[in-house]
C-alpha cells in the first residue's frame, strides 16, 4: 500500500505511469489481501464460537479449568479481532487506491471513469439520465 501511495503521489502531476498495468498488478495484490482477510475472518469466528461455547459450559459446570481456557481464548480472540479490523480497513484502502488509478487512467486517456451498462458516466456525482431510471 505504501509503494502504491508513493507511486501515485510522485506521479500526481506528471501522469506518466501506465495505470492500466499498475491497476492489473494492484488487483492481484488486492486478491491476495482479500484471501488473507477471509481466512482471518474464519479463524476469528471459530475462536469466538469456541470462547462463547466454553463460557456457556462454564456457567453450567463451574469448572476452574474452563475459566482458564476461557481466559486463554479471550486473550487470543481480542488480537484476532484487532488484526481482522486492520485487514478489513487495508482492503478498503486498496479499493480507494484502485479507484484513484482508474480515475487517473480515465483523465489521461479520455475514457469514462466508470460505466453503467451501455451508458457511460464520468464521475459518481453525475446524474443518471431519467430514461435509464424508467422516469421518461
Amino acid at each position: 500500500m505504501k509503494h502504491i501511495d508513493t507511486l501515485l503521489s510522485e506521479d500526481a502531476e506528471k501522469r506518466e505511469l501506465d495505470y492500466e498495468k499498475l491497476g492489473r498488478e494492484h488487483l492481484v495484490q488486492l486478491g491476495f489481501f482479500m484471501h488473507e482477510r477471509q481466512i482471518h475472518l474464519f479463524v476469528t469466528i471459530l475462536f469466538a464460537l469456541i470462547a462463547f461455547a466454553d463460557f456457556f459450559v462454564l456457567l453450567i459446570a463451574e469448572n476452574p479449568g474452563l475459566v482458564i481456557l476461557f481466559l486463554m481464548l479471550l486473550v487470543l480472540l481480542i488480537p484476532y479481532i484487532m488484526h481482522y479490523y486492520l485487514l478489513e480497513n487495508g482492503c478498503q484502502y486498496m479499493y480507494r487506491q484502485y479507484d484513484e488509478m482508474k480515475k487517473r487512467k480515465a483523465e489521461k486517456t479520455g475514457e469514462p471513469f466508470f460505466t453503467l451498462g451501455e451508458l457511460e458516466y464520468r464521475y459518481l456525482n453525475q446524474k443518471i439520465p431519467k430514461h435509464i431510471l424508467g422516469d421518461e
